[in-house]
């Protein structure tokens, strides 16, 4: 049976009705298949699409917050090391400057101190001159009052006077 059914079937000569139902039958399908099948897809396509899209602008969004983020970073960086290179030129300058201070404050003191060492001496020295005077002054008058105390008859006794006042000063 299923042979004779194969005998009538032409596949190049159809008859109309087979023809006929066969298009039916396929455009039912495709409308079918349209409304419940494709459309559903066709949907999930465009929200594939649209989700592909959004993460592709995502990426593009981000890398490019991520390059503003890097020159944001290496700017900071280049004014952190400006900064680091002014506070240690500030620092510098302010090492100097207390060095060159208290060098021109030893300095200063130093010449008030030698001035002051050269006031003393000078001091001393008038002090030590006035007292030298004042020895030579009184030893002068102890000579003259000795001399004028003994009787100066001979040149013996003078030459015995004499050596008397230089063995005293010898002695103190």
């Amino acid at each position: 049976m299923s042979m004779i059914f194969l005998a009538d079937f032409s596949v190049i000569k159809p008859e109309f009705g087979l023809f006929f139902w066969s298009c039916v039958i396929f455009a039912l399908f495709w409308i079918i298949v349209g409304r419940f099948a494709f459309r559903p897809i066709a949907e999930a396509l465009k929200k594939r699409e649209d989700d592909i899209q959004g993460a592709l602008d995502e990426a593009v969004r981000t890398r490019e917050e991520m390059a503003k983020m890097q020159a944001e970073n290496e700017a900071l960086l280049a004014q952190a090391r400006e900064e680091r290179s002014r506070m240690l030129r500030e620092a510098k300058e302010t090492g100097d400057g207390i060095v060159k201070e208290a060098r021109e404050g030893a300095k200063a003191e130093a010449s008030k101190i030698l001035e002051q060492a050269k006031l003393e001496i000078e001091n001393q020295k008038k002090h030590a001159i006035t007292e030298v005077k004042n020895q030579a002054g009184q030893l002068a008058i102890d000579i003259t009052e000795r001399l004028l105390k003994e009787e100066l008859k001979d040149k013996e006794s003078q030459k015995k006077l004499v050596n008397n006042l230089i063995n005293d000063l010898n002695l103190s």
